[in-house]
């Protein structure tokens, strides 16, 4: 055992010392005793032990010779001796003692066996005559020290002087001699000079322990210390200091600290917690010059590490960091640097700060990458103990003491391998107030400067792991630990190459480095020069309250490209290098890839960040949530995102997230464009146009909206429309900024120009194209329309909670739903669908269901009259199901009100005021019709009163209602119960055959409502006009009409009085079918003029004209009027005539 073997590296010397000192060594306890260990429990001190002189006094009863006498010839330690420490070393008693107090901790001594070693290396530190040994042995070496030559003799301050200046001893037996002592004054806080006087008050205080004798084991000696070290450590991690330790007892314990870093041995509480893992990990290491301690600290992490080893690995890496000379190492390996560099003598900082980890390694790696000699041994500690700093936030007390709150909200179980610190580096990205405090932001911020894992990715564990496979196929052409490799990973940033876990670490990281220019040191190392010349930088802490750090870049940036800009001349001191343009560059590129790291956006919308987008936690949201609350933002914050989404909206690159996402469509429907190295705004156009394709996935099709509701915020955000529209806004729609407005001012200008066809148009033919495309856009998303979408809000939420927002899918619920939404909803989806039914192309649905159909039947129509055509051809064999569906939506639309039928608005606009005014006095301007207008036009079709154009209309659309009785929004108003009671069957069919229509005839007299009553006499009146309008009938009687009436003109019942000749006339032989359906006419005619008789005498003379016995009843009317003529002739005045008498009277 190591123990074992220095203790034999001694023997010559000990038996020197044995034998010159023999009465000292073999000091009895009884001639004096002093205090054995006591145990440091919480708890006040403990009575002296009573029996503690006699345990002693018994252990060493027995006499001993002046010379040779031997531990392991005491009665009270031979079991134990026997127990637990080989036989070759029981002849030597520093071997014996190192063997005992080096046991296993589960393993106890007798009590009295524990006190009289205890007495022994009392006394061989503290006895005037052992300091004579050390006088002897390090003679030259305490001439050289002045410290230790001063020191008072018979109080064993020598000895611990030697032992703190043990580094500067050259003497080999004075070097042996101090390090056999050593290892027996770290076996008990109490044999360490002056230790316990500078340290007792605090003792208490903590409860460290007692300085009172007790019974506890010697092993718990080491706790005291280990308490004392994770107060101090404690103390720096929090706020409020209830309990501050002393600063003399600081610079003791990490003096102790410091002086035990040579050794593992020496640090008991370590030494006992991690003697199994020192086996386990460390067994082939060397003690000595601290390589246990490194050793361990590798393998602090691995899951066979025991935690009470770690937790004490912890508590010395955390004392390293407030002393860097507690570590040996570092301390050994970078003196000489320090000194070089200058790192001690700046006077700016307390002398507290000169020692901290921290400091050291900012100070040595801003030497490095200005290419100044640090050796390389430094370079490697540096390296070692920057991984450490990465690995483990609880090093840091600033980082426990500040994110505190953050790391038990979001961060807690992830202490390990850095994730804790990327879990806080990636709630700092947001910058948000409620989420990471702004001393927490800065305390990460300082935690990565002192790491500097920008100069060697390696530093960061985290992003170590999760980026190396992509470094190994994206990166391997670079050296292991170049700073190249950060920037090459950049650059495939949201490639194939890129693994999800990498891209978060890496955009964690990135940001933080984004905030410091010196942080990456490429750019450092190539601008340090023009940083120092353009942005007045000066010595190796080149950042202040004055120039913070991110102003560095910005002033490098101004310098490398906006000077240009304006068109000033540049002189040749006012320029880059070309070496720091290209690095300038390089940044923007890559900051180009998140906007996060973007410091100027982060500075100016820090107070919008946390007002308005407190809960947006995902990458990418907080861009969008600014965007959101474009309007909202103070002005600084609204000036940067406004210009940041007008760049966008040039080239959406810059929205890295985005591209991502979209990378399938890109890749399937606009290669063209997504490989052109200079973007106009065409990928996005082209995304747009391609947003419902199979290849568009949630997150790609939700954030292409989200850009297109950001549009509609400002005309500049779309690029494309600007640069066509730019100089038509500023003429014709000057002081307008959303875009939404700025389309509705310049389709009306378009709108009007055309309908009092202007000889030339005001909107520039560049722009009605792309006015065109962003019409076409805004009708696929509710929310794109602002003035519909926001009155309809409340609807949405109760009548459309689970219809998704694009496709037009949400616009087609509200319309599906129309009669049970709000007034001003309603009236905005009116004005709509008049809208839409006047340009079907802005019918996103009509034109995305039917946009092979139209293809097939309309190529050569105009665009204005692409839903006529689809009519024209609805029932064509050819006709998709689905199109023919929308088709026949459409058409109910359109009968629900004669304004949303463009053609019949225009065919009757004399007929509608002359026949239907009452119905329009009744009805408010914005409110529905019902299919009132053209149910009074329908009978004055029957009254044959309409003009030509209008009737041809009308014509067409009862022949259509004949057909689908949905197309009848008066008939399916009043006759839907009707329809579901008698007509189920045929209703259900769905086959637009007019079986329904045939349905209700046939059951006129079951019908109990009047309203529905009457509408279906209607319907038998408007037969009688034109047998069109009876698709049962004309089915009927095709072949009759063909060969008896082919020479009739069809209209105004002319048909239907032919075929009711040809049924009275003998000789004509009808077909069955058509000779049953016509007897069947008669029959529910009679039954109508029955139920209805005339209302009045047009009604009456509407009767007998449209009858078809009409020039019977016609000549019975003329006869009759001329018999009461001839009566009135022949006859005379039948009334008695009154005299001029009577009439004067």
């Amino acid at each position: 055992m190591a123990a074992y073997s220095r203790s034999q590296l001694l023997l010559l010397l000990l038996s020197v010392c044995l034998c010159g000192f023999g009465s000292v060594l073999g000091l009895k306890a009884a001639s004096g005793p002093a205090e054995p260990p006591n145990p440091p429990v919480l708890r006040a001190a403990d009575p002296p032990a009573k029996d503690a002189p006699a345990a002693a006094a018994a252990g060493a009863s027995q006499p001993r010779r002046a010379t040779g006498w031997k531990l392991s010839e005491e009665e009270a330690c031979r079991e134990d001796l026997t127990r637990l420490c080989p036989k070759h070393t029981w002849t030597n008693n520093l071997a014996v003692l190192e063997c005992l107090q080096d046991r296993r901790e589960d393993t106890e001594i007798a009590p009295g066996c524990n006190h009289l070693l205890w007495n022994y290396k009392l006394n061989l530190t503290t006895d005037p005559k052992f300091e004579a040994v050390a006088t002897e042995v390090c003679k030259s070496t305490i001439a050289e020290v002045k410290e230790c030559n001063e020191e008072e003799r018979g109080r064993g301050y020598l000895v611990s002087c030697l032992v703190d200046h043990r580094d500067n001893i050259s003497e080999y037996q004075c070097n042996q001699y101090i390090a056999k002592m050593t290892s027996i004054i770290f076996s008990d806080y109490r044999l360490i000079c002056g230790f316990m006087d500078k340290c007792k008050e605090d003792i208490n205080s903590l409860h460290c322990g007692s300085i009172n004798v007790g019974h506890k084991d010697v092993h718990s000696q080491g706790e005291v210390i280990s308490c004392l070290e994770k107060a101090l450590v404690k103390e720096a991690e929090q706020q409020d200091r209830a309990r501050p330790i002393r600063e003399e007892c600081q610079k003791a314990i990490l003096r102790v600290a410091e002086l035990s870093s040579d050794d593992f041995h020496l640090d008991r509480h370590l030494y006992f917690s991690c003697r199994d893992d020192r086996e386990r990990f460390c067994q082939n290491t060397q003690a000595g010059e601290g390589k246990v301690y490194k050793c361990l600290f590798n393998h602090k992490f691995e899951e066979a590490m025991s935690e009470k080893c770690r937790d004490a690995l912890t508590t010395r890496q955390k004392l390293i960091s407030q002393d860097y000379r507690v570590s040996y190492s570092l301390a050994k390996a970078c003196k000489m640097d320090l000194r070089k560099q200058r790192c001690s003598l700046d006077t700016t900082l307390p002398r507290a700060r000169e020692a901290r980890l921290s400091y050291l390694l900012l100070c040595l790696e801003a030497a490095v990458h200005r290419g100044r000699p640090v050796s390389g041994e430094c370079q490697g500690e540096m390296l070692d103990y920057r991984r450490m700093l990465m690995e483990d936030f609880s090093l840091s007390p600033e980082i426990v003491l500040h994110c505190r709150a953050e790391i038990e909200a979001h961060c807690s179980g992830l202490h390990r391998k850095g994730r804790t610190l990327h879990c806080l580096m990636r709630i700092g990205r947001g910058e948000r107030s409620t989420a990471v405090d702004s001393v927490c932001q800065n305390a990460l911020q300082t935690l990565i400067q002192s790491a500097d894992p920008g100069a060697d990715y390696r530093i960061d564990r985290a992003l170590n792991e999760a980026c190396e496979s992509v470094i190994q196929t994206a990166c391997k052409h670079i050296r292991s630990g170049d700073p190249m490799i950060l920037s090459c990973l950049m650059e495939h940033l949201y490639t194939e190459k890129m693994v999800e876990d990498c891209e978060h670490r890496l955009l964690e990281l990135q940001y933080f480095i984004s905030r410091d220019w010196k942080l990456d040191p490429l750019l450092y190392k190539k601008c340090q020069g023009d940083a120092a010349r353009l942005c007045h930088t000066h010595g190796w802490n080149e950042t202040s309250e004055l120039m913070p750090p991110g102003a560095v870049f910005s002033c490098l940036y101004r310098h490398a490209y906006r000077t240009e800009e304006q068109g000033r001349r540049v002189t040749s001191d006012e320029q880059l290098s070309r070496d720091c343009k290209v690095e300038v560059q390089r940044i923007l590129h890559q900051r180009a890839l998140d906007v996060k790291l973007d410091p100027e956006l982060q500075k100016r919308c820090m107070t919008d960040l946390g007002k308005w987008c407190s809960e947006k936690t995902d990458a990418g949201q907080e861009l969008e949530c600014l965007q959101d609350h474009l309007e909202d933002l103070v002005s600084m914050c609204r000036d940067v995102v406004g210009n940041l989404t007008e760049l966008e909206s040039e080239d959406i690159q810059i929205d890295a997230l985005l591209i991502r996402a979209c990378e399938p469509v890109s890749q399937a429907h606009c290669h063209d464009v997504a490989d052109n190295p200079i973007d106009t705004g065409d990928l996005m156009e082209c995304l747009v146009q391609n947003k419902h394709q199979k290849e568009m996935n949630d997150k790609c099709a939700v954030g292409v909206t989200h850009f297109q509701l950001v549009q509609m915020k400002d005309f500049r955000f779309s690029y494309k429309f600007k640069m066509a529209c730019k100089e038509d806004v500023l003429r014709l729609c000057p002081n307008i900024k959303k875009k939404v407005d700025v389309v509705i001012c310049l389709s009306t200008t378009v709108r009007n120009d055309t309908l009092q066809e202007a000889r030339e148009q005001r909107v520039s033919l560049k722009c009605r194209k792309q006015l065109r495309v962003e019409e076409l856009e805004m009708s696929e998303d509710i929310r794109l329309e602002p003035e519909l979408y926001d009155p309809c809000k409340s609807d949405i939420s109760r009548l459309c909670p689970n219809v998704a927002f694009g496709n037009a899918q949400m616009i087609e619920c509200l319309k599906e739903q129309k009669k049970q939404l709000s007034p001003r909803c309603h009236q905005r989806i009116f004005r709509l669908q008049e809208v839409e039914m006047s340009d079907p192309e802005l019918d996103y649905q009509l034109m995305r269901v039917c946009k092979q159909m139209i293809k097939r039947f309309c190529t050569e129509a105009d665009a204005r009259n692409v839903l006529q055509c689809l009519k024209q051809n609805k029932n064509s064999e050819l006709m998709d199901p689905k199109c023919k569906q929308m088709i026949t939506k459409r058409q109910i639309t359109q009968n629900t009100d004669y304004r949303l039928n463009p053609v019949l608005r225009k065919a009757c606009r004399a007929d509608i005021p002359k026949f239907c005014q009452t119905i329009l006095n009744k009805a408010s301007e914005d409110s529905e019709l019902e299919g009132q207008v053209i149910a009074c036009l329908k009978l004055k079709y029957a009254d044959q009163r309409l003009s030509p154009d209008c009737e041809d209309q009308i014509r067409v659309i009862l022949q259509e209602s004949a057909l689908d009785y949905r197309l009848d929004p008066q008939l399916q108003m009043h006759c839907s119960d009707e329809i579901y009671r008698l007509c189920a069957e045929e209703a259900a069919a769905q086959e637009q055959t007019g079986q329904v229509e045939e349905c209700l005839k046939v059951n006129l007299l079951k019908i109990k409502q009047e309203a529905c009553k009457k509408e279906v006499l209607n319907m038998l009146k408007e037969s009688k006009a034109d047998i069109f309008v009876d698709p049962v009938l004309h089915t009927a009687c095709a072949l009759d009409l063909k060969h008896h009436c082919a020479a009739i003109t069809p209209g105004r019942g002319r048909q239907m009085s032919c075929l009711m000749e040809a049924l009275q006339d003998k000789r004509v032989r009808l077909q069955p079918e058509c000779k049953k359906r016509l007897q069947d006419r008669i029959d529910m005619w009679s039954y109508a003029a029955k139920v209805a008789p005339a209302e009045g005498f047009s009604d009456l003379a509407v009767q007998v004209m449209t009858s078809p016995s009409k020039n019977y009843i016609l000549f019975m009317i003329a006869l009759s009027v001329c018999v009461l003529f001839l009566v009135g002739l022949l006859c005379g005045r039948i009334t008695k005539r009154v005299t001029r008498e009577l009439k004067d009277r």
